[in-house]
């Protein structure tokens, strides 16, 4: 595993999630990625880029979507997202853990975002993962995604099916 900055003292009292490449981890082996990718709520946005900022972490950019790009002080980049999706309340009270023991978003949100991001890599991320899933979990995503992305449910049968055939 990569040395990902440990962001929970700094981010304490606030709900915050890993998302993107290293959330994957927790649903699939491990795969090489560039930065660290969290998610907060909007309403706290500016709290956390606070928090990091006294922790001695540097604003590089804003993003093309709400939230920042920083830089660790020890050169690693965080990109902080800014939501507000419907479900991001459900999504940040009851985070998973990766191997590591960090809090990183449950297979059925990121799921959701990895859909919405329309990036190839994400949709690799997502049959990976979902072929490595257990019926319960898979059972977990299309309620889910059925509740907050009823259109995508088609194509999410699609990547069951192509992430089981990998398998």
């Amino acid at each position: 595993m990569n040395p990902w900055p440990d962001l929970r003292s700094i981010l304490h009292g606030l709900d915050w999630v890993i998302v993107g490449g290293i959330a994957t981890r927790a649903y699939m082996p491990e795969r090489m990625t560039q930065d660290m990718d969290i998610l907060v709520h909007q309403k706290n946005g500016a709290t956390a880029v606070a928090e990091l900022e006294k922790a001695g972490y540097q604003i590089i950019a804003p993003l093309a979507i709400p939230g920042y790009s920083l830089l660790s002080p020890e050169g690693i980049k965080v990109d902080m997202i800014f939501g507000k999706d419907p479900w991001l309340k459900e999504a940040l009270a009851k985070p998973a853990r990766d191997p590591a023991g960090y809090p990183v978003i449950k297979l059925p949100y990121l799921i959701l975002l990895k859909m919405a991001a329309q990036r190839a890599q994400g949709w690799a991320d997502v049959s990976r993962m979902l072929g490595l899933a257990s019926d319960a979990d898979l059972d977990e995503v299309r309620a889910v995604v059925a509740r907050y992305a009823p259109e995508d449910s088609e194509d999410l049968e699609s990547l069951i099916f192509i992430g089981k055939q990998e398998r």
